[in-house]
């Protein structure tokens, strides 16, 4: 049975179960090497506008501020592999989580638990990114109802609902979220994805994803080709 989409647990968390993030080194879930092959593909475009409250009101995130988030899974081996990249988010990251940049489990408009914590982007100047690949069991270091939001989470969920997921990142002045945006499907290999894949519907990791001028208009402006790192022969 599939978890409800809303965190009303949050209300039980305790201050001894939190840890904040602040900008501070992390534990993060196992780290490895980008997988031979992917089951889907996902990106989102996040924007502070689409931020909302822990009461499903309206919250606006940092005004100006934009993210593209990148998202490639192996759900057969429980491997997320995520690329980055903030622009104009300011200031430093806070968030109950282990870290302050998320997957939810949520539809649009409504808050929901953090399903998979990733490394802050990082940068020095108006862009901050952050690339790598992550493998379960997942955890985010938030706990409700006893376990942590992330524990017995698969990517198959991801992949057979992925409007009810979205990313966002959280800081000190924007604790609800600077940005937001909803996880969208990423055409692969000639294949809708995202709606559950098969063995056959898997692309080999290559040197680079190449995603025709018609799909990335479909995913608006400032979608970039998804990066290859590490790939394995």
């Amino acid at each position: 049975m599939r978890r409800a989409p809303r965190l009303a647990a949050l209300s039980v968390l305790t201050a001894g179960a939190l840890t904040l993030s602040g900008g501070a080194a992390y534990a993060a879930d196992t780290g490895v090497d980008e997988p031979a092959t992917f089951t889907s593909m996902f990106t989102v475009m996040a924007t502070p506008d689409a931020v909302v409250g822990m009461q499903d009101q309206p919250a606006p995130g940092q005004p100006g501020a934009s993210g593209t988030f990148n998202y490639r899974i192996n759900s057969d081996e429980e491997i997320i592999c995520y690329d980055l990249t903030l622009r104009g988010v300011t200031g430093e990251y806070r968030s109950p989580a282990r870290t302050a940049t998320h997957i939810h489990e949520a539809r649009s408009g409504t808050s929901g638990p953090p399903r998979l914590a990733f490394p802050d982007p990082e940068g020095d100047g108006e862009t901050r990114t952050s690339s790598g690949c992550l493998q379960g069991p997942f955890t985010t270091g938030v706990t409700a109802n006893g376990q942590d939001t992330g524990a017995g989470f698969s990517l198959r969920e991801i992949e057979q609902d992925p409007a009810a997921f979205f990313g966002d990142t959280h800081t000190a002045e924007y604790t609800a979220g600077a940005v937001r945006g909803q996880l969208t499907p990423v055409p692969m290999g000639g294949v809708e994805t995202g709606a559950g894949a098969t063995a056959d519907d898997r692309v080999e990791a290559g040197p680079a994803v190449a995603l025709g001028a018609g799909a990335l208009a479909a995913l608006g402006a400032g979608v970039a080709v998804l990066r290859r790192r590490g790939a394995r022969s």
